[in-house]
């Protein structure tokens, strides 16, 4: 395998922490806490592998749920380790052939994919999304590895953020993959425009995250439930009323880039739940994963994947060059 992959094949025309799952039989579903989702309500953390979070709701309050062999309320806080019982039959969801689901592969081997998402394609099935998402189009293509709905996704982008996933083919690839991840050998680059511009050329953005305190759908720095988020920043083109940021995420809390850039003042433009939509003709949040890079778990050789701005990302730029709000 090469060293380095940056070329661009394409496969088609063109938000909670995860669950180990330890068994899956029949109507019977053991999964394990990981540490990441340690201080999440149990409801919450089963909405995932249960389709909704009303149907978690719904089988806890009927004691079909067991932690470490208890029967806990909704509001139980899980911890990192904890083992929860589910007596319900596994959510099925249809999984289309590849091609009805748009995205490009940007490097595969044996092991592993790098993929590039399109804006406005769920990753996971989930509530409002029982089909069309990324993931089944994954599965059909081979990928494997932790959940079965996750089909080897190994960390997960917003809706309408796009760039680069990667993806395993098998549960070894997959766990060793997220370890990286752990160990924080995983590099994560991302491009954003934010508004205004930040005081300093570079920095750090320590602020833990959580579901803000009154509007459970948005994500704040002022919450009951903070878990660690750590954001690097540093200035790649400084413009009349905008800055385009390069990122580099050191944990990965759901929606982190864009609740710290609001935090110092600066959200992400066209962000339609923390700044302000539609600005400089965007339609979304001005954010895209950039490059990957990581030691490949199979041979130890350096991959290196970048993904160029798409073109409703660059059309925005440009109007925030020319100073066309």
């Amino acid at each position: 395998m090469g060293s380095r992959a940056r070329g661009s094949t394409r496969a088609a025309d063109r938000e909670r922490p995860g669950a180990q799952q330890l068994r899956a039989d029949g109507t019977r579903i053991e999964l394990q806490v990981p540490e990441e989702a340690a201080g999440t309500r149990l409801d919450s953390f089963l909405a995932d592998p249960l389709g909704s979070r009303a149907r978690a709701q719904a089988l806890i309050d009927a004691s079909r749920v067991r932690v470490d062999g208890r029967a806990r309320p909704k509001r139980h806080v899980v911890q990192g380790g904890e083992r929860v019982e589910i007596e319900a039959p596994a959510v099925t969801v249809s999984a289309p052939d590849s091609s009805e689901v748009p995205f490009a592969v940007f490097y595969e081997d044996e092991d592993l994919i790098v993929v590039d998402k399109p804006a406005g394609v769920v990753v996971h099935p989930a509530r409002g999304h029982r089909s069309g998402t990324l993931a089944q189009a994954l599965e059909a293509r081979g990928a494997a590895g932790g959940e079965p709905w996750r089909a080897g996704i190994v960390h997960r982008l917003d809706r309408d953020t796009s760039g680069l996933l990667v993806v395993a083919k098998s549960e070894f690839i997959h766990q060793a993959l997220k370890e990286e991840l752990a160990r924080r050998e995983l590099r994560r680059e991302y491009l954003t425009l934010v508004e205004g511009r930040p005081e300093a050329r570079s920095g750090v953005i320590d602020a833990p995250i959580g579901r803000h305190r009154r509007d459970r759908v948005l994500m704040s720095i002022d919450t009951d439930e903070p878990r660690e988020a750590r954001t690097h920043f540093e200035l790649e083109r400084a413009l009349a009323h905008a800055t385009l940021l390069r990122v580099v995420l050191e944990t990965g809390r759901t929606h982190q880039i864009r609740v710290h850039m609001q935090a110092i003042g600066h959200p992400v433009c066209g962000d339609p739940l923390y700044g302000q939509p539609h600005i400089y003709g965007l339609e979304r949040q001005f954010l895209h994963a950039a490059r990957l890079a990581f030691g490949h778990p199979v041979t130890g050789e350096p991959v290196d994947v970048t993904s160029p701005l798409p073109e409703d990302l660059l059309r925005g730029l440009a109007r925030a060059e020319a100073g066309e709000v």
